[in-house]
């Protein structure tokens, strides 16, 4: 079977799945994850990381991950492979992750190292950070970060729209009236302004009632 023909079913299983996706870098993805981690206790967190050659605009032997790059996908699990102050994973140990996977690989190989990380949790509930993988896992709840003032987004992003369930709003913007208006008006001219309204749409200062949203989708599965 050719494994792009694969689709991971992952709400058939005794776990409830949430994706943290991203207009683009730095929109506050890992922020968002975190918040999530302390208001669900015991959830695990999976960090997706594609790389290539230049993949962070540099020469192959400076980009940050791709010494880590090889025929198969590989998957860092625990704190022992996983835990470095600072970074995404580290942030995820220390909102109170009960386990971290890091999912490195290249384009050609999404599919085989999320299902592999998959396979590896143990927890009725784990969160996964980034765009690509909901081409190939079917998430419980998949929410998009953006800024208000809307921005680029990226192509991975604009694929993995069509999927989302929310759209979250991370800004210093307490007012969530604001940030509301702030963003629709950035739609006027986008090609996707007709489904982006159509979401339902959070702000930080609704983060409670995003929480809210995601546990009352778990506690049906949990049952």
């Amino acid at each position: 079977m050719c494994i792009h023909a694969l689709k991971i079913g992952v709400g058939d299983m005794d776990r409830t799945t949430v994706a943290i996706g991203g207009f683009s870098s730095e929109v506050g993805k890992t922020t968002l994850l975190c918040e999530l981690l302390r208001a669900l206790p015991g959830w695990e967190a999976i960090k997706l990381t594609r790389g290539h050659y230049r993949s962070c605009g540099k020469d192959p032997h400076a980009c940050c991950v791709s010494h880590l790059l090889g025929a198969e996908p590989l998957v860092r699990s625990g704190r022992r492979e996983t835990y470095a102050a600072g970074k995404d994973t580290g942030r995820y140990w220390d909102a109170g992750a009960s386990d971290v996977h890091w999912v490195i690989v290249t384009d050609a190989q999404v599919e085989q190292g999320i299902r592999l990380a998959l396979e590896r949790v143990r927890a009725p509930g784990v969160l996964i950070e980034g765009n690509s993988f909901l081409k190939f896992v079917d998430a419980d709840f998949a929410v998009m970060v953006a800024r208000a003032g809307g921005g680029k987004i990226k192509p991975s992003a604009r694929r993995a729209l069509k999927m989302c369930s929310a759209l979250y709003l991370f800004d210093d913007v307490d007012d969530a009236p604001t940030a509301r208006e702030k963003f629709t008006s950035q739609l006027q001219d986008a090609a996707d302004k007709d489904f982006l309204a159509a979401l339902p749409l959070y702000t930080r200062a609704e983060l409670p009632a995003l929480i809210a949203r995601i546990r009352t989708i778990h506690s049906p599965l949990a049952a």
